[in-house]
């Protein structure tokens, strides 16, 4: 398949037909939320959960905070999504202050309660900014904690990518590197940090086709509707956000709903652009709002599979 943007095609479809007019719906959608804080948030996740199950998604992942009421969240939380929703589900671990015991001991819980798809994550402690510092006894690198829980039971894991690099990182190619190392430990697919344009991502897949790396690399997609949020969250994974989306949601702040519109759109048109490239999945960091992947998804041709077969 062309993993190759295509701007002589782009012209062709911007000029001659309708922007989502037409599509297959064929992608695929995954998509991430972090554990609720309160019960007022817990069912609002629940109420996301029912809202985006309709679209068949590949699976969903919940988020994994240090400290032990956030863990027991996401655990309660992933098993529930598998009891009651029938989602497959994921469930994200990091080295973030926890041994090796204490992290297989997590990851057996998961296999026991049915969770058989792991995001392994080396997570960051401290500060924004502040060098990672491993536990005396964990894992020192998301490569470590594949090979751990691969030792655990056969689990899918699923790793982080960043096409415009970590910031830890030294330089592009030992980012790359990195990455070559959690696939070889046992990862089964790459789902990059978020990005804004689609020349990032096919970029970093020509990189990776380079490197003879052809193990899946998701897309990762945010739904901005907070710049000032966004430019946190970039901040802590090497993105860059264009200048040109603090002018677009200039003076929206109390227009939620124009707001909602905007920011659907703006990524609706980045996934429509990967598709055209070749891209079928996609992963979609919620923020536990599933109107707008709903709406992004739909804009792609995906429909609900009881009406697609009703």
């Amino acid at each position: 398949m062309n993993k190759l943007f295509d701007p002589a095609h782009e012209a062709k479809v911007a000029h001659e037909e309708p922007l989502f007019g037409g599509l297959p719906g064929d992608m695929r959608a995954s998509f991430e939320f972090f554990p609720p804080k309160s019960e007022k948030m817990e069912a609002q996740l629940w109420d996301a959960v029912q809202e985006l199950k309709p679209l068949d998604p590949s699976f969903v992942s919940v988020t994994y905070g240090a400290g032990g009421s956030t863990r027991e969240r996401t655990h309660d939380t992933v098993r529930r999504i598998i009891a009651e929703a029938g989602i497959p589900a994921a469930a994200h671990l990091t080295c973030v202050d926890a041994s090796k015991a204490e992290t297989r001991a997590v990851a057996e819980q998961y296999w026991e309660a049915g969770v058989r798809h792991i995001v392994a994550l080396r997570g960051d402690a401290g500060e924004p900014g502040a060098a990672f510092t491993p536990h005396p006894d964990g894992f020192a690198s998301a490569a470590e904690l594949v090979a751990g829980l691969k030792d655990v039971a056969d689990f899918e894991i699923s790793v982080a990518a960043y096409p415009e690099t970590h910031p830890d990182a030294s330089c592009p190619d030992s980012d790359i590197d990195n990455l070559a190392r959690k696939l070889d430990a046992g990862a089964t697919r790459a789902i990059t940090q978020f990005f804004f344009a689609p020349e990032t991502y096919f970029t970093f897949r020509d990189k990776l086709d380079a490197r003879g790396i052809t193990a899946p690399v998701v897309p990762g997609i945010l739904p901005v509707t907070n710049v000032a949020q966004a430019r946190k969250f970039a901040g802590l994974c090497g993105a860059q956000i264009p200048e040109w989306m603090d002018g677009l949601f200039e003076g929206l702040d109390e227009r939620p709903g124009a707001r909602d519109l905007v920011a659907a759109t703006v990524a609706a048109e980045l996934v429509r652009r990967l598709y055209a490239g070749g891209v079928r999945d996609f992963h979609f960091y919620t923020l536990n709002r599933a109107k707008l992947s709903y709406a992004i998804c739909h804009l792609l041709g995906m429909r609900p599979k009881d009406a697609a077969h009703g």
